[in-house]
């Protein structure tokens, strides 16, 4: 039975107003925080496979003591909530996070190096993690909003195994991460399903740093004859074959699991091995890493137009920010009161045909004063510019409200404009 006073837009109606109001400076909050934390950090980096057993979380704990060896800050995310590893990598399963108050501080390892992860929330490390998805999002958002990392040059970030809700939802949570790496075995098995990480990440808008060889190979502690366990070369065909770049081969090494089970980092305890000095050198690129600045606000040109009367138009493709305006599902056009900082009205049509000329046009005819945009190319700006539509480009993936949001804040993050054409 419906409730009158609920259709008839009165107390019902007003609580339910209420609760989406709520729900909608939430999310803004919670957007303005996560931009907060992962403003101060420099890299961010995604370590993924697409199958288990191929040695990704002791590759990324690797990393993480690679960066600390050359002096950078590092901190390291354990994303797998059903098996955490990091924690027993570095020999600190038994750690607990503290808080400051507002926000949770990560646990230091005795390399120095920051690490969070859902191992230290356990009560008993035997206990099984059973989330379904929309939980898991939960979480990751909790995490990265909510752990003070401090000013850092690195965040190295471990995943399970797959393209499932744990990198799709850091994928869509953090803008301008630096990439991926790919970690596989030699065989075929492997291979296989790394071409789909590899499809992943260019669905999303993630750089591939590189794929990188694990258990390459066994050299035998006799005669240092390589064995080729899991066939030869498979990884870096793969990587030259999808066009992207090959890191290099780490062979088989039992110093590696002594290590990994004693939570000593083998690059620290070993790194006079063979495999030492392969992974050293494999993970060179990402070591010597261009430094970039800490990201600064979007450099948005004047905008002319009432302050209380703007209307702001965001491509979206399946409810996230296109990386290319004309590609586009669909607008969504923002009235806004740039003065009060709010959000008036939402409206989304669908995109007209992409023809060449037509969307700075129909754009115009909506009323639409600025557009922000993934990439855009310099002839569309200047028929955006004809037509008196301020451009915005580089923005970063996200949600459109959260975008617009952060525009009127004066957070809107700013990444690479992908298009130049």
């Amino acid at each position: 039975m419906v409730d009158c006073k609920d259709s008839c837009g009165n107390p019902g109606n007003d609580s339910r107003g209420k609760r989406e109001a709520e729900e909608k400076l939430k999310e803004i909050t919670e957007s303005k925080a996560l931009a907060d934390r992962m403003g101060k950090i420099k890299h961010k980096i995604m370590i993924l496979s697409g199958k288990g057993g191929v040695g990704k979380s002791t590759v990324a704990a690797n990393i993480a003591v690679a960066l600390a060896k050359e002096g950078k800050k590092v901190g390291i995310l354990d994303s797998d909530f059903h098996g955490p590893s990091i924690p027993t990598l570095f020999n600190i399963e038994m750690e607990r996070p503290v808080s400051d108050g507002g926000s949770m501080i990560p646990v230091n390892s005795a390399n120095g190096i920051k690490v969070m992860s859902m191992g230290f929330f356990l009560q008993n490390p035997n206990d099984a993690v059973i989330w379904r998805g929309p939980m898991k999002m939960n979480v990751i958002k909790q995490l990265l909003t909510e752990v003070n990392w401090g000013e850092i040059d690195y965040l190295i970030i471990d995943f399970p195994p797959g393209t499932g809700d744990e990198p799709l939802s850091v994928a869509q949570l953090i803008p301008g991460l630096d990439g991926a790496v790919i970690v596989t075995t030699p065989q075929d098995l492997s291979l296989n399903d790394v071409r789909k990480c590899i499809s992943f990440c260019g669905q999303v808008h993630v750089p591939v740093l590189g794929v990188l060889e694990n258990m390459s190979g066994l050299v035998c502690p006799t005669c240092k004859t390589i064995i080729d366990v899991f066939k030869k070369d498979g990884g870096e065909k793969m990587a030259k074959e999808m066009n992207v770049p090959f890191l290099g081969k780490i062979p088989l090494e039992p110093k590696i699991v002594e290590a990994s089970d004693s939570g000593k980092p083998f690059l620290y305890h070993y790194a006079e091995t063979e495999a030492a000095k392969a992974f050293a050198e494999a993970v060179k690129p990402i070591v010597t890493m261009k430094e970039k600045a800490i990201a600064e606000p979007v450099d948005i040109p004047e905008v002319k137009g009432d302050a209380a009367d703007f209307k702001i138009a965001i491509p979206v493709v399946e409810g996230h920010l296109s990386a290319h305006f004309g590609h586009c599902e669909e607008f969504v056009l923002f009235d806004v009161d740039r003065e009060g900082k709010k959000i008036i009205k939402e409206t989304r049509l669908p995109a007209p045909p992409h023809e060449p000329g037509l969307l700075p046009v129909w754009l115009k005819e909506k009323g639409a004063h600025m557009i922000i945009a993934g990439g855009m190319g310099s002839r569309a700006q200047g028929l955006f510019a004809e037509n008196g539509i301020t451009v915005v480009v580089g923005a970063a993936s996200g949600n459109p409200e959260n975008l617009v949001a952060d525009y009127l804040n004066g957070n809107l993050q700013s990444g690479d404009n992908i298009c130049d054409h």
